[in-house]
């Protein structure tokens, strides 16, 4: 099963069909297992790569302590390690951080990132005022509700339940992976690197606004936003259908400085 080295590091990842390559970056409760309705649903057109984050999953957990900013090292890894180039890095909540900060790190290999339910860390504050008064809601809700809609825990008590289960197999949390904000990337930056962006965002997200998410498409040349209709801040797992049509008619459209 592959490895890949990030700085001394083992980084555990999964490489899965042929096509177009799409690299799925998990948020702070997932890991590769996490995206099996996306590899299902797409490997048949793309190589899909998932991979697990240092104190994720099957990586390297053995470290005193996290830092979030070796996490774009860790996507690296695995794009240097499987040779790809013409990537489109796909973000998770706070795992689209990582994916922007390792497609800024690596454009020759990286052609597009998808920022899902995510700002990626961009530095600028309007951004960051409209997100904090997004935050400020949030935790008002139980953790499971920020995730996922009602209805879906009552009605898929199974999925819900093995949506939970998927963090039991983390050693690191959400705290090892806030400080990833630090320094993040200006606009200008973003611009000069010739990456295509896309927000792709749930219409329910309890966690970041249709409003906020808006803000940014605006503010970042060339993007493009995707929100989809009644899906929620995890809409990968709850309503994976419509969040893997729009991940295959985004790899299919967007390209690098992609002005559609």
């Amino acid at each position: 099963m592959p490895f890949a080295d990030s700085d001394g590091t083992s980084v555990y990842y999964e490489r899965h069909g042929s096509g177009p390559p799409i690299l799925l970056v998990h948020g702070s409760g997932g890991n590769h297992a996490a995206w099996w309705q996306q590899v299902a649903a797409l490997r048949d057109e793309f190589t899909v790569v998932t991979l697990d984050l240092r104190g994720f999953g099957r990586s390297d957990s053995a470290m005193p302590e996290f830092d979030g900013q070796d996490f774009p090292g860790d996507v690296v890894a695995v794009l240097d390690a499987e040779d790809l180039t013409d990537v489109m890095l796909v973000g998770q909540s706070i795992g689209s951080v990582a994916a922007l900060r390792a497609g800024l790190l690596r454009p020759d290999r990286v052609s597009a990132v998808v920022l899902g339910h995510s700002l990626g860390g961009i530095s600028h504050p309007e951004l960051r005022e409209l997100a904090a008064a997004d935050r400020a809601e949030a935790v008002k809700l139980p953790v499971i509700d920020r995730l996922l809609t009602r209805r879906f825990q009552r009605e898929h008590a199974d999925r819900t339940f093995l949506f939970q289960q998927m963090g039991t197999f983390n050693v690191a949390r959400m705290a090892d992976l806030r400080n990833l904000d630090t320094d993040g990337p200006s606009l200008r930056d973003i611009e000069e690197s010739g990456l295509a962006i896309a927000f792709l965002l749930g219409e329910k997200d309890a966690v970041l606004s249709v409003k906020t998410v808006t803000r940014a498409h605006e503010l970042v040349p060339g993007s493009r936003l995707e929100i989809v209709p009644q899906a929620p801040h995890s809409m990968y797992w709850e309503k994976p259908g419509p969040y893997n049509r729009a991940l295959a008619r985004l790899r299919r459209t967007l390209g690098p400085k992609d002005t559609a």
